[in-house]
């Protein structure tokens, strides 16, 4: 039974958010979200990979109560403030040696705005390439770059210009394998550079080095490396977007390290402060530089509230040593569902990395089957499990649990994720 609070004030909501599940949240811990009406889930959401650490982490809910003590909110230009400072000693332990320069917004598409300013006044260049599939924002400037869902830009289609698209190396779309998808990416690149866009106008390459929403696909090493030898051969600046895949989702700081790529820029948010709006534009000083004084900003960016909960989700993933439980997590959940794929052939692929695992649904001709995913999702809902779909098509159930679940809690999902698949199948 829902509360007279939810009852007289839900329909309230502006119907723009999307409304997956209408569970009305009263407390959260670790993996799990307990609902007013007494019922408890297994998150894996993570509230769309953004509660790396669990719900509530202890050491970084210490670290909001005592910075909300002594100040909340202290404006970057006009003073610089500890846990800035702290939060940069943190994170050049965990970043590219190159990149040394930082700057702070409240969200994803902030951050992605921001990077393509930088590139810009950097390369004094003005155009960008995207790849099919991505998801950068649904600000003006995102929307643009966005790829993935035209539903994402609802009506508005007059965007900002100068951004081009090529293809990602999506193996199993293409029905290719990891290297011909990859050489076929690159080939397409190299052409769009010589029949569209020409290097000398264009500022920068963006990617996911993961896939979000477009369906969590990993590209071959082959391929990111090739775009770094485009990016150098043409003098074209390369952003890497890790919204989604970084902070500890892959098992690695940043999924960067899986490819041994470096980008020029590199963008963060979600799971750097473990639910506070934070995000980030690190690149190398040198680099920032070219950015004139004054010409970015923003009131709340670098708040100090959300600047001591990175500091300590930093720290918290580090001594427990999350990602190795990432690493080893993420393996016993894809163990579970390829022997899944072996009964259901509606589960045509399962890829990932770490613990930012797909698996994508077809049906018995090969098409994406959005129908059995929502089945299945809604079926694990009422189980008490809870999941996202994502890919251009949502036929991809996300995995996306937090960095410190247990061996018991992912044969507790798959348990539930199980009967799931036999309810729909």
């Amino acid at each position: 039974m829902k509360s007279s609070l939810f009852e007289n004030n839900y329909p309230n909501i502006s119907p723009v958010w999307s409304r997956i599940f209408p569970i009305e949240a009263e407390k959260a811990e670790g993996s799990y979200i307990y609902s007013a009406d007494g019922r408890k889930y297994l998150d894996f959401t993570c509230g769309i990979g953004v509660t790396n650490t669990g719900h509530c982490h202890p050491k970084v809910v210490e670290a909001i109560r005592e910075q909300a003590g002594l100040f909340l909110h202290a404006q970057a230009n006009i003073v610089v403030h500890q846990p800035m400072l702290k939060l940069i000693d943190e994170l050049k332990t965990i970043v590219p040696a190159s990149i040394d320069g930082f700057f702070f917004s409240n969200s994803g598409a902030e951050a992605v705005e921001g990077a393509i300013k930088l590139a810009r006044a950097a390369s004094r260049k003005q155009s960008v390439i995207v790849f099919s599939g991505s998801f950068h924002g649904r600000t003006g400037q995102t929307m643009a770059l966005t790829t993935s869902k035209t539903g994402y830009k609802g009506v508005s289609q007059l965007l900002p210009g100068g951004v081009y698209v090529t293809p990602y190396p999506y193996a199993f779309r293409l029905g290719m394998n990891d290297e011909q998808a990859s050489q076929f990416a690159l080939a397409s690149l190299e052409e769009l550079l010589i029949s569209q866009v020409s290097p000398a106008d264009t500022a920068a390459i963006l990617i996911e080095p993961v896939l979000g929403e477009g369906g969590y696909v990993a590209p071959p090493k082959s391929f990111l490396k090739g775009l770094r030898e485009i990016c150098d051969k043409n003098q074209i600046l390369l952003i890497f977007d890790e919204v989604q895949s970084g902070f500890g989702r892959t098992g690695k700081w940043f999924a960067l390290e899986h490819f041994d790529v470096v980008p020029d820029i590199l963008i963060s948010a979600k799971g750097i402060a473990s639910g506070l709006p934070l995000s980030g534009v690190f690149a190398n000083l040198e680099l920032m530089k070219k950015w004139p004084t004054g010409s970015h900003g923003g009131t709340y960016g670098g708040n100090a509230v959300a600047m001591a909960a990175a500091v300590a989700t930093v720290k918290a993933i580090r001594e427990e040593k999350m990602l190795d439980n990432a690493l080893e997590r993420g393996q016993q959940l894809q163990a579970g569902l390829r022997k899944f794929q072996e009964e259901f052939p509606g589960i045509g692929d399962v890829r990932g990395l770490g613990l930012m695992i797909g698996a994508e649904f077809v049906d018995g001709k090969g098409k994406p089957d959005k129908i059995s995913v929502k089945g299945i999702i809604n079926a694990a809902e009422e189980q008490g499990l809870l999941l996202l779909s994502c890919g251009t098509y949502d036929n991809t159930i996300r995995w996306i649990p937090p960095l410190n679940v247990t061996c018991q809690q992912i044969h507790e999902g798959l348990a539930i994720f199980e009967k799931s698949l036999r309810s729909v199948y």
